[in-house]
């Protein structure tokens, strides 16, 4: 029988809540007493109850779904901060659970995540335990990568939503899809120069607001659901359907969901500047040499085959394994799949422990 316990603490720097809360929170799932423990932890959302925690436990393996100080409030993100919650989670996995072993799972967008804390700990920083393995589970290579992939470069007032120019506008039936190279070409460079854009805003208005004694302040980001590959889908070719995780992509740009849509000044240096965002996996993924799993659906809308091949290639792990598997981005479909997926996992951990 699976049991669950809820876990809280409260972290080196931050404590307890007047209403009671503690900022690091999660459930523990096992079956016994295992000795290898998986922990999934994610910049903004709640894995507490992830998808593949029971499945995990089933076979054997204890699963902590962890959140940070920041479950919910990314637009407040401190990368240091979260590393130091996650800290939290796997210390209370060797000394309270008593596991053995630590899998970090890097989960979407989980998977930077997960790789800037190992890359740390492995440097030696602030005392953080190193885990034994590292997987990426259907991941991008990093939240200022994957949000400007998807940012709309046609968007000319970063204040008004309704702006729009027209050579830009992948919406606009005479540039596609399927999208030309040319277009492909100045439309990639004009997501860069948005996401750019944004940060030299930040930067300036840091130093403007500076002399008033005004630390931060909250600004909104429109239009984040415009990656050309959501309806092309013969660029970075795969199983998928056309759309995005929020349905049909001109109607989700145009709403007020999206990532990064509300962010401080410091925040989006933080978590989604190209230049600035060390929320890059790639120069982490370098530094790590345990075992490294890299999963892939073949179906997913939003984390590509390129994606997991990049993060294969930057993984500094001389054992390191790609896999691509049937479904989507949660493995809800085909039926079935999230316990293959789960069979993947636990063979492969239990043949390096």
């Amino acid at each position: 029988m699976i049991a669950r316990e809820f876990v809280s603490s409260e972290s080196p720097n931050a404590t307890r809540g007047g209403a009671g809360g503690r900022p690091c929170q999660g459930l523990w799932y096992a079956n016994a007493k295992p000795r290898v423990g998986v922990i999934a932890s994610h910049y903004d959302i709640d894995f507490s109850e992830h998808y593949l925690a029971e499945l995990l436990a089933e076979r054997g393996l204890g699963f902590l779904g962890w959140n940070t100080r920041y479950r919910g409030a990314g637009a407040y993100f401190s990368l240091n901060n979260a590393i130091t919650d996650i800290a939290v989670g796997v210390s209370w996995m060797r000394e309270t659970a008593g596991v053995d072993t630590v899998v970090l799972l890097g989960n979407s967008g989980g998977a930077s995540l997960m790789a800037a804390y190992q890359a740390r700990a492995l440097a030696g920083a602030e005392s953080l335990i190193q885990a034994d393995l590292f997987i990426s589970l259907n991941a991008h290579p990093g939240r200022p990568d994957v949000l400007t992939t998807w940012m709309d470069p046609s968007l000319t007032d970063e204040a008004d939503p309704a702006s729009v120019d027209p050579a830009l506008d992948m919406f606009n039936p005479d540039h596609g899809p399927p999208y030309g190279p040319d277009f492909i070409a100045r439309y990639r460079a004009g997501q860069t120069a948005r996401n750019q854009r944004i940060t030299d805003w930040c930067h300036a208005e840091l130093d403007r607001l500076r002399p008033a004694g005004v630390r931060d302040r909250v600004f909104p980001v429109f239009r984040t659901w415009a990656d050309l590959r959501f309806l092309d889908l013969a660029m970075d070719a795969s199983q998928r359907e056309v759309g995005c995780y929020a349905g049909d992509p001109a109607t989700a740009n145009r709403g007020s969901f999206g990532l990064a849509s509300s962010c401080t000044l410091r925040s989006w240096l933080a978590m989604w500047s190209l230049s600035d965002s060390d929320c890059r996996a790639e120069p982490h993924l370098a530094a790590i040499t345990q075992p490294g799993l890299v999963v892939q659906s073949d179906a997913d809308q939003g984390c590509y085959l390129s994606d997991a091949r990049t993060i294969y290639a930057a993984l500094g792990s001389e054992d390191k394994t790609l896999e691509v598997l049937k479904g989507d981005h949660y493995f809800l479909s085909p039926p079935g799949m999230g316990g293959t997926v789960a069979d993947l996992v636990a063979t492969w951990v239990d043949a390096r422990i």
